[in-house]
C-alpha cells in the first residue's frame, strides 16, 4: 500500500511522463511535417513549371493528406495536454497504471481522429483550389478573398459558438464530470466529443493556413501558440478576442487596400 506522498510522487511523476511522451510525438510530428512540406514544395514547382497546372493524381491526395492529418496532430496534440493530465488524475487511485494508460490511449486516438477527419475535409478543399486553378495561397490568389477570411475569422473569436467551445476546452473537468464514460470504448467517446468541442472553436482559426499557403511552417507555429495560449494562460479567453480584433482589422486593412488599387 502506498502512502498519500508516495502516491503523489507517482502521479508526478506520471503526468510528468505523459507531457515528455505528448512533446516527443508532437516534435516528431513537427519533424515529419516539415519533410512533407518540403516534397509538396517540389511537387508545386514542377506544377509551375507548366504552362497550366495538371490535375492531382492519387499519389499527390494522398501526399496532402498525409500533410494535412500530421501537421493537426502537431499543432493540436500539445493543447489537449491539460485535458489528458485530469483524465490521468481522476482515475489515478481508481485504476491499474497500465488500465489508465490504456484508456489514454484511447481518449487521446479518440481526440485526434476528429482532428484527422478535419484534414480530410481541408484536403478536399485544397484538391478544389488546385482543380480551379487558384493559387494555393488565398492571399496571392485574391486579396479580397483573403481579407475576407481574415475579417470572419476575427468576428468568429467573438461569437458564441466560439466562446462555448473555449470554455469546455479550457475547463475539461466541467467536460468530464458531465460526460464521464467507463472503459476504453467510453474513453474513445470522451476523445471523439472532446475533439469535436475543440474543432468547434478552431476550425476558422485553422483555415487560415490557406492565407499563406498550407505550407508555410512559420503560420503554422503562430497558429498553433496562438490555440495554446488562448486554452491554457490566465484570461487566454480576452487574448482570444483580442486577437480576433487583430484579424478582423487585418482583414479590413487587406480589403480597403485592394479595392484602393483595382483599376477604375
Amino acid at each position: 500500500m502506498l502512502t498519500a506522498t508516495q502516491s503523489d510522487t507517482a502521479l508526478k511523476r506520471e503526468r510528468w511522463a505523459i507531457l515528455g511522451a505528448l512533446a516527443v510525438v508532437a516534435a516528431l510530428a513537427w519533424v515529419y511535417t516539415a519533410h512533407l512540406v518540403s516534397t509538396a514544395q517540389d511537387m508545386m514547382m514542377m506544377d509551375s513549371a507548366m504552362s497550366q497546372m495538371r490535375p492531382w493524381g492519387g499519389a499527390e491526395i494522398a501526399l496532402m493528406f498525409a500533410m494535412w492529418a500530421v501537421m493537426m496532430v502537431a499543432m493540436m496534440l500539445p493543447t489537449v495536454a491539460p485535458a489528458a493530465l485530469l483524465f490521468v488524475t481522476i482515475q489515478r487511485n481508481q485504476r491499474e497504471p497500465r488500465v489508465v494508460r490504456l484508456r489514454l490511449t484511447a481518449f487521446l486516438f479518440g481526440y485526434l481522429a476528429i482532428w484527422i477527419g478535419f484534414a480530410a475535409l481541408a484536403t478536399a478543399g485544397q484538391w478544389g483550389l488546385h482543380t480551379i486553378s487558384l493559387s494555393p495561397s488565398l492571399l496571392s490568389a485574391g486579396p479580397i478573398l483573403g481579407g475576407a477570411l481574415l475579417v470572419g475569422a476575427g468576428l468568429f473569436q467573438w461569437a458564441p459558438l466560439k466562446r462555448a467551445c473555449l470554455a469546455h476546452c479550457r475547463s475539461p473537468q466541467s467536460f468530464f464530470t458531465t460526460e464521464w464514460r467507463e472503459g476504453l470504448s467510453g474513453a474513445w467517446q470522451m476523445g471523439l466529443k472532446h475533439g469535436l468541442h475543440c474543432v468547434g472553436g478552431c476550425w476558422l482559426l485553422m483555415s487560415l493556413l490557406f492565407l499563406t499557403g498550407t505550407m508555410n511552417l512559420l503560420w503554422m507555429a503562430v497558429l498553433t501558440v496562438f490555440v495554446l495560449v488562448e486554452k491554457v494562460a490566465p484570461r487566454g479567453e480576452w487574448v482570444s478576442r483580442a486577437g480576433g480584433v487583430l484579424l478582423a482589422g487585418a482583414g479590413l486593412w487587406i480589403i480597403v487596400g485592394a479595392a484602393i488599387l483595382l483599376p477604375r
